[in-house]
C-alpha cells in the first residue's frame, strides 16, 4: 500500500506539473499572436543597426516621442459626440444670455439718453427765471425741436454713453491678442479668437490675408482652413451671415485643399452669402475633379438658383442629366429666350435635351425649332450631334417629319429646304425627300427652276 501510495503522489506531482508547463505555454502563446515575430528585420533599421544597443535606444525614444505625439492629437482631434452636444447647448444658453444682456443694454441706453434730456432740460430751466414749473417748461421742451426729433442730439448723447468707450477697448484687445498670437507662432489659438471676437471684428480679408502669409505647417492643420470651418460652424449664432467675399475665399481655400466634404457642409448648412463667383468656383471645380463632378454641378446649381441665375442653374441640371427637371424649372420662370435655349444646347449637347425642346410639352408648344436646332448645330461645328437628332427622326417616318414641320412655327420653309440639303449631304436621302415631299404638298407652295437665277429657290406661302 505504501508503494502504490507513493507512485501516486509521484504520478500526481507529475501531472501537476504537466498541468503548469501547460499553462506557461498557453500563455505564451496567446501574447506571441498579439506580437511581431521578433525574428523579423526591424522596419527602418538595417541589420547591423538593429543589433547596436545604442541605434535601438535612439530608434525607441522616437518610437515613444511619436506615440506621445499622436495621444497628444488624439486628444485635440477627436472628441465624444456627447460632447458636441453639450457644447451646443451650452452655445445655446450664451445666446440666451447674450439676447438678454442687449436687450438690458438697450434699456439702459435709453434709460442714459431721458436722463441726460432731463438733465439737460433742469440745467436750462435753472438758467431761465424758473417763473413757470419744472413740469410745464419740460412739456414745452418737448415740443421743441432742441431736444425732440433731432438726430443730432440723439448722437450727441450717445457719445456720453460709457459702454462704447468700454466696447471699444473691448475690440482693440482683441486686435492687439490676435496680433500677438500671430507673432508668436500660436495659430490654432489665433484662429478661435479671431472667429470669437466681438462683432465679427476679425472676420474680415485682413485676417484671411494674415493666415494666408502663414502657409502650411508639417504635421499640422492649415490655419486658414481651420479659421473658415470655425468662422462657417458659428455663423447661426449671427444675426446676418457671413459676407460674400468671405463665403468666396471659404469655398477656394476648401477645395484647394481637397476637402469638398467641408464645401458641401457649408453649402448645404451654414448660413453664408452666395455670389456667382462662388458658383463658378464649384463649378469650374467639378470640371477638373470627374470624380465629385456631380456633386460639384449641385452645389453650383443651389448657389446659382439663390443668386437668382436661371441659365447657369438651367446648365448644372443638363449637365447633371436631369432632363426632366430642367423642363419644369423652364416653364417655372420663363424667362429663358430662344437664343438662351440656344446657347443652352450648344454647351450642353445632349440629345434627350434637344428632342424635349423641340417637342410639345405638358400640352404647351416647343420652345425650340428643330429645323433650326439642327442648322445651329451643323453651323457651330457639332455635326455629330446634328446626324444623330436627324437619325432619330428619320427613324420615325414620314407622318413624324410631317407633323413635325407643320407644327413648327419658327422654322421658314426655306430654311427647311437648307435642312433638306444637309440631309442629302450627310447621306440621309429618304428625309430629305421626306422633307421635300412635305414642302411641296403644302398649299400654295411652287418650286422654281434652278436655272432661273433672278429669283429664289422656293416661293412659298403657309395658308
Amino acid at each position: 500500500m505504501r508503494l502504490i501510495e507513493n507512485n501516486s503522489s509521484k504520478i500526481q506531482l507529475q501531472i501537476d506539473e504537466m498541468k503548469q508547463l501547460r499553462a506557461e505555454y498557453d500563455t505564451k502563446e496567446q501574447y506571441c499572436i498579439y506580437c511581431k515575430d521578433p525574428s523579423k528585420p526591424i522596419p527602418g533599421m538595417t541589420l547591423q543597426e538593429s543589433v547596436s544597443l545604442d541605434a535601438l535606444t535612439k530608434y525607441l525614444k522616437h518610437l515613444e516621442d511619436k506615440y506621445a505625439e499622436i495621444e497628444q492629437l488624439m486628444s485635440k482631434k477627436y472628441l465624444p459626440a456627447q460632447r458636441k452636444a453639450d457644447l451646443n447647448e451650452e452655445m445655446i444658453v450664451v445666446l440666451e444670455r447674450r439676447d438678454l444682456a442687449e436687450n438690458l443694454n438697450n434699456e439702459l441706453q435709453f434709460r442714459h439718453q431721458r436722463l441726460q434730456i432731463i438733465s439737460q432740460a433742469l440745467t436750462l430751466w435753472v438758467k431761465s427765471d424758473m417763473s413757470r414749473s419744472f413740469q410745464d417748461f419740460m412739456e414745452h421742451i418737448q415740443k421743441s425741436k432742441d431736444l425732440h426729433g433731432e438726430q443730432g442730439i440723439i448722437e450727441e448723447l450717445l457719445e456720453d454713453d460709457p459702454g462704447k468707450a468700454k466696447e471699444a477697448e473691448i475690440l482693440l484687445y482683441y486686435v492687439e491678442r490676435f496680433n500677438e498670437l500671430i507673432s508668436l507662432g500660436e495659430y490654432e489659438k489665433a484662429v478661435y479668437f479671431a472667429a470669437n471676437s466681438p462683432r465679427r471684428i476679425l472676420q474680415n480679408i485682413g485676417t484671411v490675408s494674415k493666415f494666408k502669409a502663414v502657409g502650411k505647417t508639417r504635421g499640422k492643420p492649415f490655419p486658414l482652413l481651420l479659421f473658415f470651418e470655425a468662422i462657417f460652424s458659428i455663423s447661426h449664432a449671427f444675426k446676418h451671415p457671413v459676407d460674400a467675399e468671405l463665403t468666396l475665399e471659404g469655398i477656394k481655400c476648401g477645395l484647394s485643399e481637397k476637402r469638398l466634404d467641408l464645401v458641401i457642409n457649408w453649402v448645404t448648412q451654414e448660413r453664408l452669402t452666395f455670389s456667382e463667383e462662388a458658383g463658378d468656383v464649384i463649378f469650374d471645380y467639378g470640371e477638373q475633379d470627374t470624380y465629385n463632378k456631380a456633386k460639384c454641378l449641385a452645389l453650383a446649381q443651389i448657389i446659382y438658383s439663390e443668386c437668382g441665375l436661371h441659365k447657369k442653374a438651367l446648365l448644372c441640371l443638363c449637365k447633371q442629366n436631369q432632363i426632366q427637371r430642367a423642363m419644369e424649372y423652364i416653364q417655372q420662370f420663363k424667362d429663358f429666350t430662344s437664343d438662351d435655349l440656344m446657347q443652352l444646347i450648344k454647351l450642353c449637347p445632349h440629345t434627350e435635351l434637344i428632342q424635349c425642346l423641340t417637342k410639345e410639352w405638358n400640352g404647351k408648344p416647343p420652345y425650340l425649332s428643330f429645323g433650326l436646332a439642327v442648322l445651329h448645330l451643323f453651323s457651330v461645328d457639332m455635326k455629330k450631334v446634328g446626324i444623330k437628332l436627324l437619325q432619330e427622326i428619320n427613324k420615325d417616318g414620314k407622318d413624324a417629319v410631317e407633323h413635325l414641320m407643320i407644327n413648327d412655327p419658327f422654322c421658314s420653309l426655306e430654311k427647311w429646304q437648307e435642312l433638306a440639303n444637309i440631309c442629302l449631304q450627310n447621306g440621309f436621302d429618304k428625309l430629305s425627300n421626306d422633307i421635300m415631299s412635305v414642302l411641296r404638298s403644302q398649299a400654295g407652295v411652287t418650286e422654281i427652276s434652278e436655272e432661273d437665277d433672278k429669283v429664289n429657290l422656293m416661293q412659298h406661302v403657309f395658308w
